[in-house]
Parts: structure tokens; sequence; C-alpha cells
């Protein structure tokens, strides 16, 4: 970063595949090396050896020469492949012979050179665009969408220490593949698991009896302190009550005074409308005084006064009465009957609460005899009432044909999904829409009106009443099955069109939440190299690569194939993976011709073979003989660097 310039350059590689191409941030890299090499002054006064790739750009090396000439002032300057001086120094350690093949598996690329008599055949040469960087970004990808919660921690420099730690060459693919789909103890012990970090619950233990004592002391002061403000609270509650009842009572002994004229302007003034107004509210505050100082109440049909004494104007004709009368006389109808339906449907409530109730009783004391079968027929239970449900729902929603009409274009009137009750009801409504109009509007001003009132709602509709039993008896066996069976999940309603669907199931995470299992992946991603396909690369592999290279020798010598197949060497980081050089060795096995001699080695140092091999090349004697300078550069041109090549053999 001490030469790093954002306003020159990107943050980009300067190579695109193996190739340079960025040549200010090469200028970096190379600023960067010559100073930890101590190489700090104006100039670099010492010849250069470096490296590129096989059958390199000339462009490239053209630039890279300048370069180095012109910023570095270096006096010569040498190219080389890096592949054939790993080839060198193995060929030096004995592991190959001085005919061979040079296979190195790159980051970005991978090539086969053929070595014959100590030289590389570059016209023979084969390339392919798959290497290590394919492997681990393969991986990566693999990873990440089996494990999509986990992406943060699967970093590039994570999964290229997985890969290097655990990936492998499989010697036959699909023999590999189908003992992972069968599974066993063989798969088993081949899958490797990463354990993320992962920081268990806290356990709660069980407190100790000073803190039981110290919990109870406290929830006592708070439960007196809440009964001191409960109190607090019904003291002024009953003083309120208290004021209100002696203000009604003076209020009714000054209705006494009142000639009867002056009564409506005296109940106006008051906001009264009546006197049975004012004896009705005082019966309720005096009810609710008793209620606040705890005594008891007596029986609500007992306190409240008479029906003809609450509503004195029923029974009276309407001949008999004023227009005010009349008024009120209604007025006293709609009161009479909301509160008998509040009656109703207060005692209807309580009905429905006694009667769960003692079901819930006996489904307890059938539990208790015999929990399994109790468990099952619930279960049971439950599957035909959500049947019945959303069969209903579903009928109510699309309809039936069950009068024998037949619909031409498909679809389904309202006519078709009522019932008798429920027609009988619409015949009712269009009566009164058109009965109404006809003169002054008097709907409700008789009992039979209201009778009608009752036929029309929809609470004396038998079928919506069986609707509802099944809905709630469903509730109250879903609530049952909650409470008995913990694998039970309930479903939810989402639409009348829609199936009913499970409700997600919630747990806490476990270590196992925070584990990558890596099995097939180990030996799939490596395979890539073999089969470049795998990953959309339409390109030969590695034990093709051998083969292409073979077939392209311009030398037709007797018996120089098979040295060379006698001698082939793996060298690259990539080529790391256990079981490379086996499978390598089947595959160009399958390319040779019977019971050729084929011997697959592996570099002593894959990874640093390559820079060794070139530093002994560097410091022969007879180096300097195959360096060009600056001068003959200028002279000879780019068409003489086309064709520059070093001898290996010195």
């Amino acid at each position: 970063m001490k030469y790093f310039d954002c306003t020159r350059s990107s943050y980009r590689s300067a190579f695109d595949s193996n190739v340079v191409y960025q040549f200010e941030i090469m200028e970096y890299v190379l600023d960067f090396g010559f100073e930890r090499m101590g190489a700090d002054g104006s100039k670099v006064d010492h010849p250069i050896l470096i490296t590129e790739s096989v059958c390199n750009p000339v462009q490239s090396r053209s630039k890279m020469a300048e370069l180095l000439f012109e910023t570095y002032g270096v006096p010569s300057l040498a190219f080389g492949v890096d592949a054939a001086f790993s080839y060198k120094y193995n060929q030096g350690l004995g592991i190959c012979s001085k005919d061979g093949l040079a296979i190195c598996v790159g980051l970005t690329t991978s090539h086969s050179i053929p070595i014959v008599s100590g030289e590389p055949v570059f016209e023979a040469c084969c390339r392919a665009n798959i290497g290590g960087y394919h492997v681990t970004d393969y991986l990566k990808q693999l990873l990440s969408l089996k494990y999509p919660n986990h992406m943060p921690s699967i970093t590039w420099e994570k999964v290229e220490d997985l890969k290097m730690e655990h990936g492998y060459v499989a010697l036959d693919y699909t023999s590999e593949v189908r003992l992972f789909q069968k599974g066993g103890k063989e798969a088993e012990e081949k899958t490797r698991c990463w354990q993320l970090p992962w920081i268990p619950p806290p356990t709660e233990e069980p407190p100790s009896e000073e803190e039981i004592a110290r919990k109870a002391a406290i929830k006592e002061k708070q439960g007196q302190r809440l009964r001191e403000m409960a109190a607090a609270k019904r003291s002024s509650r009953i003083n309120e009550l208290e004021n209100e009842l002696n203000g009604l009572e003076f209020l009714m002994k000054q209705l006494e005074n009142v000639e009867e004229n002056d009564i409506p302007a005296f109940l106006s003034a008051t906001g009264y409308v009546s006197k049975q107004e004012i004896e009705s509210s005082i019966v309720k505050v005096s009810q609710s005084l008793r209620k606040a100082k705890g005594e008891q109440v007596e029986n609500e049909d007992k306190l409240e006064s008479s029906t003809s004494e609450k509503y004195p104007l029923i029974n009276i004709p309407d001949n008999m009465l004023s227009p005010e009368q009349l008024k009120e006389k209604r007025k006293q109808l709609f009161l009479k009957t909301t509160s008998e339906g509040r009656q109703r449907a207060k005692q209807k409530r309580f009905e429905e609460e006694l009667q769960r109730e003692r079901q819930n009783q006996q489904d307890e004391e059938k539990r208790l005899e015999n929990p399994e079968l109790y468990l099952e027929q619930l279960r049971t239970k439950h599957r035909e009432l959500s049947e019945k449900v959303e069969q209903r729902k579903r009928l109510k929603a699309n309809g039936t044909r069950t009068n024998g009409n037949q619909n031409l274009s498909g679809g389904v009137g309202r006519g078709e999904r009522l019932n008798a009750a429920q027609k009988e009801r619409m015949r009712l409504l269009t009566t009164a829409a058109f009965d109404r109009g006809k003169g002054e509007d008097t709907f409700g001003s008789k009992d039979e009106d209201w009778q009608l009132y009752k036929l029309m709602s929809r609470d004396n509709d038998d079928d919506d009443d069986g609707q509802e039993e099944d809905e709630a008896e469903l509730a109250r066996v879903t609530s049952r099955l909650q409470d008995i069976d913990p694998t039970f999940v309930a479903k939810l309603d989402v639409g009348p069109f829609q199936p009913l669907t499970e409700a997600p199931r919630f747990r806490p995470l476990t270590k196992e939440d925070f584990q990558i299992i890596i099995g097939v992946e180990r030996f799939r991603c490596p395979e890539i190299l073999f089969q470049p396909n795998m990953i959309g690369v339409d390109q030969a592999g590695l034990d093709e690569m051998a083969g292409i290279s073979i077939q392209r020798l311009s030398v037709k010598e007797n018996g120089i194939e098979d040295r060379i197949t006698n001698s082939i060497l793996v060298t690259g980081g990539s080529c790391l993976f256990h079981g490379m050089t086996d499978r390598l060795e089947a595959g160009i096995r399958m390319i040779r011709p019977f019971q050729s001699p084929i011997r697959v080695v592996r570099a002593s140092d894959p990874v640093l073979d390559a820079w060794r091999g070139a530093a002994s090349y560097a410091a022969a004697p007879l180096f300097l003989r195959q360096t060009f300078s600056r001068q003959d550069y200028y002279e000879k041109g780019e068409d003489w660097l086309r064709r520059y090549h070093i001898r290996y053999s010195l």
C-alpha cells in the first residue's frame, strides 16, 4: 500500500488470466519486490530473469521489457517459463528424466509442455483456462447455495483453506458419487464437518432458598402496595357514588315540589327526560354503591321494576296517545327489544361457557382412563371437523348445483347457493322493500314488525348456526390438542381458494445449526480439472491435454512417446490434491496404447520448485549469454523478441 496510488489505477489485478496487461499495477508489484530484496537505489544494476506464461503474447513481453529497461534501468533481461524451470529442477533431483511431459496446474490456467532432450517443445504444448481459482470459486458457490444463512462465514480465504485441507481427486468419479448417494459408513467417514463459532444459550440454574425467599418478600411487598392502591381507589369510588346518589335523591325531592305543568321544563334543565329515568339511575347507582362496599346485591330481576312501570306506554292503544307520547312509545319499544336481546345474548353466552366447561371435564376424565385412545379420537375428530368446515367454506364460495339446473356458462348463481331458510329471508326482505314507500314509513311500530325482523335476522338461520357450532367445536378441539399433544401444529386458514398450510415451527438454535457439512463437495470441485464442462468451460481436461500434447509432437523418434509418458511431472499449487497423480495416470492410460509405460510423479515442492529452478538457472555461469540488453531490444525490435527463447540446458 506504500506504492499504491488511487489516482493512477483501480483495485484490479495486473494479470488477465496468466498474462500481464496492467503494467501500472505491475510497477507497484516490482517496486515492492525490489525494495524487499534491497535494490532500493535509483537503478537495479543486476541482470533480471523473469517468468512468463507459455507462448506469451509479444505485446506483453515487449511492455515488460520496456518497463524494466526504462523504469528500473536493468542491464540485461531474460524470459523463461515457470513449468520448464520446475521440470529442470526436479530433473536435477532425479525425479524425472530429460524426455518427459510437464503438466502445470496453475491458478487460472493449466498447461502441458513436452520436454525433449531437456528442452521444452512449445509447438506441442496445450493450454486450458481452468485452474485452482475455478476450483475455489466452484466450492464457494456450492457451499453458499447449500448454507445461505452462513454466507458471511463462507469467505474466499476460508474456502481456499477448506479446499486445500479436505479436497481430493476421486479415482473414479461416478463410483464415488454413487457411494455418497447410497450413504453408509464409508461415505460418513469421508464426510467432514466445519463447526462455525457458536455460543450455547445460558442454562438457568434452579434458584437457591435464599433467592426464593427474597423473591417471595419482594412479591409480598408488591402485593401489599397493590392492595393499598386498590383500597384507595375503592374508597374514592365509594365517595363518588355516594355524592352522585345524594344528588339524585335531592333531585327527586325537588321534582316532588314542582308543579305538573313545569315538570318538562325542569327535566330539560337537569338533562333527564322523565321521572322514571331518574329512578332508574338511582337504582343503578345504589347497586354500584353496594358492590363497591362489598355488600350482597339482590337479584337483578327483583331490583328492576316491572315492565309496565319501565315501559308504561307499550300497552296503551295508539289512538289514546298524543304525538309526543307516540314517539315515546316507539322509543320504549326499541329499548325493550334491545334489553331483551342483551339478556338473551348474555344467557346464551353463559350456557355456552357452562357447556364448554362440562365438555372439558368429561374429556379430562376420558383422557385419564386411556390417554392413547383419547388422543387418537381427538385427532380423528379434529380432522373430520376441519374437513367439514373447509367443505362448507368451499361450497359457500363456489356454490353447488343441487337444484338440477344446468348453467351453460359454467357459473353458479346466488339462488343456487341458498337453502330454504335463506330463500325465505330473501323473500321477506324483498316484500318489506316493496311495501316501503307507500305512505309513511311505520315499520317497527307494531309487534308484528319486530317478529318479521326476527325472521329476517341471520340468527335464525339453521345452516349458519350449524357452521358456527362446528367452528366453535373445532376451536375447542384445536385448543385441547395444543395442550396435550406437543407434536400437534394448528393449521391456518389463508383464504377460501387456498389450501390449509401448517404454521412454521420455531425452535432454538443448536450446535448442529452452525455446522457446515462437506461431503460430495470434497471431490466434486477438483473434478472440474478433468471435466471442465461441469462449470460450462468447453475445453479439455488434464488427461486429455497430455494426449493432445503427445499427438502434436513433431519429433518422431522411435520410442519418444513411451519415454515421455514414462516421465510425467505434475507441478503447480493445484496438484497438491490427494489422488491427483493416480487419477492422471488412469486417465492417460485410457488414451495410450495397451502396455504403454506410464509414470506420473509430483514435483518435490509444486509451489516453489519453479522459483528454485529459475534461481539455479540464473546462478549458472552461462546465464548472461541467454540475456539481452537494452541496446539489443531497441535495435532488433519486436520481431526478434517474438522469436526469442532461452536454452534451458546450460
